[in-house]
């Protein structure tokens, strides 16, 4: 589980809980469409960052008899629940609340305030209270807010030259991605409250609130589909590009590695890759030291065969081929191991690797052969 999407979680989790209140209360005070769909807007994303946080808890299982690779994806399938089921169902009670509240103006039922806040003593009228809830309101938002960025921030440079609105569209952490969505759309979900209650105040038209209450809940559904669409990317085989771009930069820099194809990645989470490829070995480079490493395995083979053996040649032959065997499957899997090391040092998601040898590079009359070998972390 990243701890920093877990840390921007947890802050975003209690800052919305201590707003959905503050918000309800005004709500209910200066009677406000506006502000009643802010407290909608607020819980709806205490709820979908508790969400945010069960799959962060779900996904950092470790792999399993059914789950070979881990649990990571339960992080993008949470997220995608809560994408589309909480964020459309603020977005349906918001618009509900904002069309029950024109039909009340219509009938001439509505009022643009109708209680005051009693409060040591002094009589605040609504339209004060909810302007101060708006105001700590935006306070805890930003500050929820500042904390997600700034994991955005820390996080761009291993993403090789990622701008911030490319991280948004692009990171395979979308659990970062949700919580500064959600932040972000807050605090302009405050800004419209803030037009619609103060314009309805000065105007004495409670239309302006009802419009800006339904733009409120409109952004809940953008940021339904939003979500949607990046969760469900994970969840679909997307391949890991940077991960690929990085071993043929490999690949090509290696003195005993031809070529290689069939290159295939999945991005099973944010910090798992898995990363299948074909390679050919290169064979003047590999015949360069084959010889020393065939007579090292003839001589350890002998020391371990007896004299008293009665088909000395017999046994001359099988030394022979089982030490040719032996130095061109330890050389092979010494280059598979270099450039599992290399790719993991340089980006450390990539925890399975599967190479499939095929053989020698353009040389038919030794034929292709095939060795299947692994790299797991």
């Amino acid at each position: 589980m990243s701890a920093e999407s877990t840390r921007a979680v947890l802050t975003a989790i209690a800052t919305n809980l201590i707003i959905t209140v503050m918000k309800a209360g005004a709500a209910t005070l200066s009677q406000s469409a506006s502000m009643m769909n802010e407290a909608i807007h607020s819980l709806m994303d205490t709820g979908n960052q508790c969400l945010l946080l069960l799959g962060l808890q779900q996904g950092r299982r470790k792999p399993d008899a059914d789950h070979a690779f881990g649990h990571g994806q339960k992080k993008y399938l949470w997220n995608l629940w809560s994408a589309i089921g909480l964020f459309s169902i603020g977005c349906g009670l918001g618009l509900a609340n904002a069309w029950h509240v024109y039909q009340q103006s219509v009938s001439g039922s509505a009022a643009v305030e109708s209680t005051s806040l009693q409060w040591l003593g002094f009589n605040l009228p609504g339209i004060w209270v909810s302007m101060l809830v708006l105001l700590v309101a935006g306070v805890l938002e930003g500050f929820s807010l500042a904390v997600a960025c700034r994991q955005v921030w820390q996080r761009l440079p291993k993403h090789n030259g990622m701008d911030f609105l490319q991280f948004m569209r692009k990171a395979p952490d979308p659990t970062l991605v949700a919580v500064v969505l959600e932040d972000s759309i807050a605090v302009f979900g405050l800004l419209l409250a803030t037009l619609g209650i103060g314009l309805s105040h000065i105007t004495g038209n409670v239309l302006w609130d009802i419009v800006f209450s339904a733009l409120i809940a409109l952004l809940l559904g953008v940021a339904a589909f939003f979500l949607g669409s990046v969760n469900m990317r994970y969840l679909t085989d997307v391949r890991d590009q940077e991960a690929e771009r990085l071993f043929a930069e490999i690949v090509a820099g290696h003195p005993e590695v031809e070529r290689y194809h069939d290159l295939r990645s999945i991005i099973v989470d944010d910090q798992h890759t898995v990363l299948v490829a074909e390679i050919e070995m290169c064979e003047e480079a590999m015949l360069g030291t084959l010889a020393q490493r065939i007579d090292k395995h003839r001589q350890l083979l002998l020391q371990r065969l007896s004299d008293n053996t009665a088909d000395q040649e017999k046994t001359a032959h099988y030394i022979e081929m089982r030490s040719i065997l032996e130095a061109t499957l330890e050389r092979t899997e010494q280059v598979v191991d270099e450039l599992e090391a290399i790719l993991r040092q340089r980006l450390p998601r990539i925890s399975h690797l599967t190479l499939e040898v095929q053989g020698i590079a353009d040389n038919p009359s030794v034929g292709t052969s095939t060795v299947l070998l692994h790299g797991d972390g």
